[in-house]
């Protein structure tokens, strides 16, 4: 019998056409299920594995195509009820229909498809899967503004999605959204502002133009001065961020971790086989992974390419009186002055990966140990696959659950020289 699809929020406007039918192979990296039809791939959001639905192709491509669900025929048993009102339309969150143990199964069988896919790797041990809460997680949200609506962008879009809240961020972070939608409402707030991002330690609240219509880039003090008035700390460039029992000075514009309920085990699980006397730490950022090496007595060195972050680096390691060589440089351009091999090294590339070039300067340091942080399996499962080659063994394979009720997937993984 056909059932009314559970997430009525996520069902866009119906395409014309036929409606097709077909069961839901596997979710894919990115949110979407997999589904075949007249030898092609439909890809369809909000569903999933072994849902039967009814579907509309949206748009065809060539090799594939875009799906819309119509309707949820036969429900998978860990389909949930979504806890936020705008599931679906805002594009910030892609799993809140399922249950979070088995958005957690998916993440990790995706991890293991894309590295045989992507690597030719097929890991002889298990994937460790970490997590925390599944809401009030994030730390950083970015809002968008269009006249006196507030909100998120839709996915795939700019159009705006207006809030009242937001589930996942943390509890500061909303108060902090409910004071601009109050802002946004009097008729002194400046227009011209379209993007604020927000960053908080539940203390303090940095805030941080990033959009404005026509590149506007000044705005007034008289704004800075009255969003203080109204959220703590957002007339402040820095504040400090407490983790893994250290305090981190991070500038608005720094980069750190988003999820503030993993941090501890985050830092943890990358510095599990950090021995030695000598680390290098590749896009150290503020130095999150940097100064509990420093703890552990390891002289390290840090190599980062933002300017902020480095000051902030700097800071933290003269507040600590920490042993850290602050290097700002970008890491392909780093890695060919040094000849000599560091005990450990971590690396924390974004979401391009280590790339040849660095790759290929680590296969020729030859570090004892490496552990890498990944954003992305595809540019992990590539990296990997080099490394492997070159004489490297995978150790250990984690997934953290950084991100739930998203697609987004993080890895560490540990490496050992075995020539």
């Amino acid at each position: 019998m056909n059932e009314p699809i559970t997430n009525t929020a996520a069902r866009p406007e119906e395409k014309p056409g036929p409606v097709f039918h077909g069961q839901v192979e596997k979710l894919v990296f990115g949110g979407a299920g997999l589904i075949r039809h007249e030898g092609k791939t439909v890809m369809l959001p909000w569903v999933a594995p072994g849902e039967r639905v009814g579907f509309k192709i949206a748009k065809d491509h060539k090799q594939w195509a875009e799906g819309e669900v119509v309707s949820i025929e036969e429900a998978s048993p860990e389909r949930t009820d979504p806890f936020c009102g705008v599931y679906g339309r805002c594009g910030g969150c892609q799993y809140q229909h399922m249950s979070a143990e088995f958005q957690r199964l998916q993440k990790a069988s995706i991890l293991l498809e894309t590295l045989e896919r992507v690597g030719g790797i097929q890991p002889q041990l298990p994937v460790e899967i970490l997590f925390g809460e599944p809401t009030g997680y994030r730390n950083r949200v970015q809002i968008h503004i269009d006249g006196t609506r507030i909100g998120y962008h839709s996915a795939s879009s700019r159009r705006l999605v207006p809030i009242e809240d937001c589930p996942i961020a943390s509890p500061t972070l909303n108060k902090a959204i409910q004071a601009l939608k109050q802002m946004a409402r009097e008729q002194r707030f400046p227009r011209f502002v379209e993007s604020i991002e927000l960053f908080s330690n539940e203390r303090e609240t940095l805030l941080n133009i990033l959009e404005t219509k026509g590149g506007q880039r000044r705005v007034a003090k008289w704004f800075i001065d009255w969003c203080a008035e109204r959220i703590p700390g957002s007339g402040q460039s820095a504040l400090v961020y407490r983790a893994a029992g250290l305090d981190f000075q991070v500038n608005h514009r720094s980069f750190f971790q988003t999820n503030r309920f993993l941090l501890e085990k985050l830092v943890e699980r990358v510095l599990r086989h950090a021995t030695g006397t000598k680390a290098l730490d590749l896009y150290s950022g503020v130095g999150l992974f940097a100064l509990p090496l420093s703890r552990k007595g390891i002289s390290t060195t840090a190599v980062e390419s933002s300017a902020s972050a480095v000051r902030d680096l700097e800071a933290n390691a003269a507040n600590h009186s920490a042993r850290i060589d602050a290097v700002r440089a970008a890491v392909d351009q780093f890695l060919p002055s040094i000849n000599t091999a560091p005990d450990f090294v971590i690396a924390d590339p974004p979401r391009a990966g280590l790339g040849k070039l660095v790759v290929q300067e680590l296969l020729r340091l030859r570090p004892r140990h490496l552990t890498l942080v990944s954003c992305d399996p595809a540019t992990l499962a590539r990296d990997l696959k080099l490394l492997l080659a070159g004489g490297y063994h995978l150790q250990d394979l984690s997934l953290l659950d950084l991100f739930p009720n998203t697609a987004h997937i993080e890895t560490v993984c540990d490496l050992s020289f075995t020539g």
